[in-house]
């Protein structure tokens, strides 16, 4: 199933594909950004059934090699992450994930830096894909516009099979929805069984309910 280490490969992503746009940056010394922690109505969640890990810091430094100098940039995001547990009869476990990341966009000198804020949703999805080798089968299923922290968020359903520890398969959907707000890139990536009628609503309302910045 997705969870926060597979989520943290948008912050690992972007800061590497930062790499080919630092002519901008000088100097020895470390360049530092940090998002603002982003969560889910508290509420919201707890109605829907999920309860919150915690919101986490993910830090990514990495030294590039820039006319001669060598700039240590350093991308601290963080991921807040619900699960749900679920008994589908032949298996029961947390079988629902809602993860919200917030990475800074990385504006310098007047241009943004952070690639994911070119990301289409199948691009992200397929970043989960690509970081965690449990997702597999994903295919596109529709897409609506959803209103997140005050702005229009396309939000792309697909369908895929998720393999667990156990090496048991589950099919399930997966919900990936991008915005931008203030400073950083909010993402949020919603998972759950496809025979779990009305889990969709769940996912799409703590979409709605994004808060940023939150007090976590």
């Amino acid at each position: 199933m997705v969870s926060k280490h597979a989520v943290g490969a948008f912050a690992f992503a972007a800061l590497v594909l930062i790499s080919g746009c630092l002519g901008v940056l000088t100097g020895e010394e470390s360049v530092r950004f940090e998002s603002d922690p982003a969560t889910t109505d508290a509420t919201v969640a707890s109605n829907g059934g999920y309860e919150t890990n915690g919101t986490q810091a993910f830090e990514v430094n990495r030294t590039f090699d820039v006319a001669g100098q060598q700039p240590r940039v350093v991308a601290s995001n963080h991921i807040t992450t619900y699960e749900k547990k679920i008994d589908l009869g032949f298996f029961e476990a947390k079988l629902g994930v809602f993860s919200v990341i917030s990475t800074p966009a990385v504006d310098v000198a007047g241009e943004t830096l952070n690639p994911i804020g070119d990301y289409s949703n199948d691009q992200l999805v397929g970043l989960v894909k690509s970081r965690y080798q449990g997702l597999n089968d994903v295919e596109q299923v529709n897409s609506r516009t959803v209103q997140i922290l005050g702005e229009p968020a396309n939000v792309t359903k697909y369908s895929a099979t998720a393999t667990f520890a156990d090496n048991r398969q589950v099919d399930v959907y997966v919900h990936v929805t991008k915005v931008r707000h203030n400073e950083d890139f909010i993402v949020a990536v919603g998972v759950y069984p496809q025979q779990l009628d009305g889990e969709e609503d769940n996912i799409l309302e703590m979409m709605r309910s994004i808060e940023h910045p939150s007090e976590a």
